[in-house]
């Protein structure tokens, strides 16, 4: 899975679609960050992937104006470097989330936007919640999201009949694996508070750019048009629209 990670960040072009969709997740994840962290100091911050950082501005900018430390970790070395590169004062490793190189209740905050679903089983995505949770300290938080598998969409292109066909011809760019609805989220967790994030990010950037008025409006209004997408958060459809779900739990010992 390393390897392949790294061919992704080598293909990977920065073309208007893609630059749109990583800038409506990065809009999107510090927003659900700003709601849910506490004020004041975050303590040592863990970090479970830097693919967002290797291809664009990702969260750990924000997250280093308030911890004292950041570590980033991910599972193919070329993604760290590409993320180290522009930020010299990140720590980078290159570590799989299921089998964590830190000591118990290393951090106090654990960040870790859509990385458990690109695994093969939901007991991988359990050990790495056990792997996560030996690292937090006690009264530490985990922010985790999802890829929602309530949203019909979501489930298709995850489901093992459609996922390599999706990814042949272009639709999905990376691996997918399994993943969870809210329910069973919860049920991993066991102590959880939810948070969901509406539109795919790649339907709407592709949405945005195709369907410009004018042809060419800039990058701030492309995002405001896909970040008005998230309105559906407040419909009683949000967990059949929702791309994401999300959890804020805190290890209680």
């Amino acid at each position: 899975m390393s390897e392949e990670w790294g061919d992704v960040l080598d293909s990977w072009a920065p073309t208007p679609e893609h630059a749109l969709w990583r800038a409506h997740s990065d809009a999107i994840n510090l927003a659900l960050l700003r709601r849910w962290l506490p004020e004041g100091p975050l303590g040592r911050v863990l970090k479970t992937d830097l693919f967002d950082e290797a291809v664009g501005t990702g969260l750990v900018g924000d997250l280093e104006e308030r911890a004292e430390e950041v570590v980033g970790i991910d599972l193919a070395a070329p993604v760290v470097e590409a993320a180290l590169a522009p930020r010299p004062g990140l720590k980078g490793l290159t570590a799989d989330v299921r089998s964590l190189p830190f000591e118990p209740a290393s951090f106090d905050l654990v960040i870790s936007n859509s990385t458990l679903d690109h695994f093969d089983s939901v007991e991988e995505i359990a050990n790495a919640l056990d792997e996560l949770a030996r690292v937090t300290r006690p009264g530490g938080m985990l922010v985790i999201t999802l890829d929602n598998r309530q949203n019909p969409i979501v489930a298709l292109r995850t489901s093992r009949a459609f996922a390599g066909l999706f990814r042949r011809i272009g639709l999905v760019p990376y691996q997918l694996g399994v993943t969870c609805g809210h329910r069973r989220l919860a049920h991993l967790l066991r102590s959880a508070g939810f948070e969901v994030m509406h539109c795919p990010p790649q339907v709407a950037a592709r949405l945005s750019t195709r369907f410009a008025p004018n042809g060419r409006p800039g990058a701030e209004e492309h995002l405001r048009r896909v970040l008005r997408f998230e309105g559906l958060a407040r419909l009683p459809t949000r967990y059949l629209t929702s791309h994401f779900v999300a959890a804020c739990a805190v290890r209680l010992r």
